[in-house]
């Protein structure tokens, strides 16, 4: 059974945090838009849905990973405060698409803006602790293709 070495501990703990530092300025900045977490997520999610896919509550669901009722609670709660529309699809009446208002746009991209500028400068840090994780998962498979299981345990990482 393969185990994690002290190192390889660290280098988790130390991405982890990383990513927490990251999020913690994130609802800091939206806070102070005076959205919440999910909200924020949501907009960006339909501003940046990939190419093909249409923005309905379903695959908003899927994107934030979050339940469809959940995603249907916040899009009520962004369209009262005049962020998002909803819209019939002119090729399929039946199906609801999502869209940002002017307003949306506005904060989005204010929002947006903030939060590239935060990865730019935190990001070699985030970046630098997933290559420390990155690395040990290769030491670790070089570790067991390399030594027998006896000699491995005596073998020390700094």
């Amino acid at each position: 059974m393969r185990k994690l070495t002290l190192s390889g501990y660290q280098a988790l703990a130390e991405f982890r945090y990383q990513i927490r530092r990251f999020l913690h300025f994130s609802e800091q900045a939206v806070k102070k838009a005076g959205l919440e977490r999910g909200q924020y997520q949501l907009m960006l999610a339909i501003k940046g849905m990939p190419a093909g896919v249409r923005p309905r509550i379903r695959e908003l669901a899927n994107r934030l990973q979050i339940r469809h009722h959940s995603a249907v609670e916040l899009v009520n709660r962004l369209e009262a405060g005049g962020f998002v529309q909803r819209a019939r699809a002119q090729d399929d009446h039946r199906e609801v698409l999502l869209a940002l208002t002017p307003q949306g746009e506005k904060v989005l991209g204010e929002l947006a803006l903030h939060h590239h500028d935060e990865l730019r400068s935190a990001g070699p840090e985030l970046v630098a602790a997933l290559r420390r994780i990155m690395r040990e998962g290769n030491d670790a498979a070089l570790l067991h293709s390399v030594f027998p299981r006896e000699k491995r345990k005596t073998i020390k990482h700094p």
